[in-house]
């Protein structure tokens, strides 16, 4: 939890992407219809233009601060809201002021311009009150209780992502996987989505995992997946936490995209009763430090096996040999 010298504003400050539209050179601006901005999920999908070669993309922003903010005689003065962007990947940060509408100073709206060049693939949307302190302007008062991911590839507003699964022969495959010939998978959290690479040399894995039905490998193909998926999470869990953007006092900075939203899913089963943040420099403490970081493992296994479904998987795999069993018996 961070501390401020200052007041800061109590209440919520809510945000909204009310439209999307995109520009390429040379052509008309193409106005994205709503199924590119979910509510629900926070997200506004680019990747849904069919404009695909645009280069600027305009965002209309509105965000609601509580009525405190305007009211006379309170400990700040000058009070403005921005809407920030935020992308850690290429190191970008775009800001534009907001106006208000309104008589009371609560409902504040305006446009972001940001280039396509700017976002590696999601970055992160949110708004703060800003205001003069004590004689100190440019004070953060208040933000977004809840931020926006601005996703330039997907053509789904979806916040969660999957992991890429490709099938591949390692012994013949790029020279990285040839170390690993014997394994029937091996996960690869390092671009910018994870990437499950399925050894098709494998003896019989490819059939496993396109089977379907209530035969034996129908049932072992669920288990199969969910175990996949199990290791995925651990996998991209030491990624993320591997590499934290780190402030001048030590305190680790969550980051954006897939690492941002693993984080956020399995820190509360990896140090529970904690908010996000303090989870955060709880783990990295223990990474860093002398001690801490293998007694850590077993939960984050357990926070990993959760997220995969592993416990259901392997529960309706057992009944269901069981019953196969039991029919070959009659």
């Amino acid at each position: 939890m961070k501390v401020f010298p200052y007041p800061r504003l109590r209440g919520t400050v809510s945000l909204r992407v009310d439209a999307a539209k995109v520009k390429a050179p040379e052509q008309p601006r193409e106005q994205l219809d709503s199924r590119a901005r979910s509510v629900v999920e926070r997200v506004v999908a680019l990747g849904l233009a069919e404009t695909h070669d645009w280069e600027t993309a305009t965002l209309t922003v509105s965000a609601t601060i509580p009525s405190k903010a305007t009211e006379p005689g309170g400990p700040w003065s000058d009070v403005g809201v921005v809407a920030v962007m935020t992308d850690r990947t290429t190191n970008t940060r775009v800001t534009s002021s907001l106006v208000t509408e309104t008589e009371g100073g609560r409902e504040w709206c305006g446009e972001l311009q940001v280039l396509r060049s700017d976002i590696s693939d999601r970055a992160g949307l949110t708004v703060q009150v800003i205001a003069s302190v004590d004689g100190v302007p440019g004070r953060i008062i208040g933000e977004a209780a809840d931020d926006w991911i601005v996703d330039v590839r997907s053509d789904t507003p979806t916040r969660e992502l999957s992991f890429d699964v490709k099938e591949v022969g390692f012994a013949k495959g790029p020279r990285w996987l040839q170390h690993f010939t014997d394994a029937p998978w091996i996960v690869n959290a390092s671009g910018t989505l994870p990437t499950v690479h399925i050894n098709t040399d494998f003896d019989g894995i490819a059939d496993v995992l396109r089977a379907e039905g209530r035969g034996a490998e129908g049932i072992v193909n669920e288990m199969m997946v969910s175990q996949m998926a199990a290791d995925v999470w651990i996998a991209v869990f030491h990624s993320a936490i591997g590499d934290l953007e780190i402030e001048e006092d030590g305190t680790p900075l969550l980051p954006h995209g897939w690492q941002g939203e693993v984080l956020r899913e399995m820190l509360p089963d990896v140090v529970p009763d904690r908010t996000i943040e303090d989870a955060l420099r709880e783990v990295h403490r223990r990474r860093v430090g002398a001690t801490g970081w293998t007694e850590l493992q077993p939960r984050i296994q357990y926070a990993a096996m959760r997220r995969a479904d592993v416990p259901r998987a392997l529960s309706e795999t057992v009944r269901g040999l069981d019953k196969l069993k039991r029919e070959d018996e009659v």
